[in-house]
């Protein structure tokens, strides 16, 4: 294993085996992150970025099955889901350790926390899918996180304006609305033989709450770095994020919008605003 963060990073985001993946994580975050790390090192992929396990089949976004949550079936699709995003957001966080040279040493400090909790949120979430007798692969997915990714492998500003602060804090908004549907789910099951209904959405609630609290510090740490780049290129935050979100076509954002949690992550008023208009 290398001794330095961003070659271990791309180590770990060419890898399509999560255990050796969350093996290289687990270790860079309690090491490499403090130590040894090569800012202006230029990286080269060796493999495919990312790595891709065989499963799940990756579809388009609105052939994606909905699934209802009163079935232990329905449950475990909507974990699977959020599981799949973990697993992208463990992908994006390295790709923005190795991608991108010649940034402070604070910045591949963060992106190597958010890895290592990416990677904690995600087994967690496989740990509940097997439970449910199921495993991450076994249900359909869609690539939309990783494709705003991809689209700004080139420029570092609009990949921290797009991936974190946009597609990422949607799951600040959307995060609470599932686990009241959760809730409701296993306060009232449909299905009177469906004696799992409530330990599965009490465990998947509890494991949203772990995600929501780390999400906002993900997204701040994206809004830190944004607001720095910004400040560095001489432009200005919030028009440039206008620039930026019809350059590559980010998808619009739609209310309801978790403003407590927006705000906690370091979004402005000025920013809410132009989100609710």
């Amino acid at each position: 294993m290398p001794t330095e963060l961003r070659q271990a990073a791309l180590n770990a985001l060419q890898s399509a085996d999560f255990e050796e993946k969350y093996s290289i994580v687990s270790v860079f975050i309690h090491f490499y992150a403090s130590n040894n790390i090569a800012t202006d090192l230029t990286l080269a992929p060796s493999e495919q970025v990312p790595g891709r396990p065989p499963k799940p089949v990756l579809v388009a976004p609105d052939t994606v099955p909905k699934r209802s949550v009163h079935t232990r079936v329905g449950r475990a699709g909507l974990v699977h889901a959020v599981a799949h995003i973990e697993w992208n957001a463990i992908n994006l966080a390295l790709d923005a350790i190795w991608r991108f040279d010649g940034m402070p040493v604070s910045y591949y400090r963060d992106w190597a926390k958010v890895a290592f909790e990416e990677a904690k949120h995600f087994q967690l979430l496989r740990e509940l899918l097997q439970h449910m007798g199921h495993d991450y692969g076994d249900f359909p997915a869609h690539d939309g996180l990783w494709e705003m990714t991809e689209k700004t492998a080139n420029d570092i500003t609009a990949r921290m304006a797009l991936v974190p602060r946009t597609l990422e804090a949607r799951g600040l908004d959307a995060t609470p609305i599932i686990q009241a549907k959760l809730k409701a789910a296993a306060a009232k099951p449909h299905n009177k033989n469906d004696p799992h209904a409530a330990d599965d959405c009490a465990r998947a609630v509890e494991i949203l709450d772990i995600i929501l609290t780390d999400e906002i510090g993900h997204v701040a740490i994206g809004n830190h770095w944004y607001r720095w780049l910004c400040e560095r290129e001489g432009v200005d935050a919030v028009a440039h994020y206008a620039v930026l979100a019809e350059r590559y076509a980010a998808p619009k954002l739609k209310a309801p919008f978790n403003v407590a949690a927006r705000l906690q992550a370091g979004f402005s008023q000025a920013e809410i605003a132009a989100l609710s208009s």
